[in-house]
């Protein structure tokens, strides 16, 4: 029997964060970029030595209105954030979800979130980048509603995906 069969789905619970949680964030972020470097425009080396510094994982809060972690049996297993636009739509950056909890749900409980804080916000659309050839990330987006828009105009290696907050997802 295939191992994703027998093990049990943990329950996530999405936790906001605020700048007294900058080293919740540090934690999640310095994992993901660890774990799926080509994932990310920031390299860990951008957030290592001189530059891991509490004021600017303090900044982080800032530049980016909406930020959380999924957590599963208090433990933190992802993350995602997301940002005003000028264009009154709200991006979904930074997600990542820790590789043994991929699969059973993390990620659409992380984009839920990002999208129920972009209908609160009375934003209509979402927008993401999504690294060219991230088959599986873009698998997971297409099931949360988006749609692939093409190329992203400032990034060459990056497509541009959308999603209207009333979009309805696959099950």
């Amino acid at each position: 029997m295939p191992a994703w069969q027998t093990r049990p789905v943990p329950v996530v619970e999405i936790r906001a964060l605020g700048p007294g949680d900058w080293a919740v964030w540090r934690e999640v972020r310095l994992r993901a970029l660890a774990d799926a470097p080509h994932a990310f425009g920031s390299k860990l080396v951008d957030w290592q030595g001189d530059n891991d510094r509490e004021e600017r994982w303090r900044e982080r809060f800032d530049n980016v209105a909406f930020n959380a972690v999924a957590v599963a049996d208090g433990r933190i297993v992802g993350t995602v954030g997301g940002m005003d636009r000028r264009d009154a739509t709200v991006e979904l950056i930074s997600m990542w979800v820790a590789p043994e909890e991929r699969g059973i749900g993390v990620g659409q409980a992380l984009i839920a979130a990002v999208v129920d804080w972009a209908a609160a916000e009375s934003v209509e659309t979402v927008v993401l980048a999504v690294r060219r050839g991230n088959r599986h990330a873009i698998a997971l987006y297409g099931r949360a509603g988006f749609q692939l828009l093409g190329s992203n105009p400032e990034n060459a290696e990056e497509d541009l995906m959308a999603r209207s907050i009333s979009a309805r997802t696959a099950d």
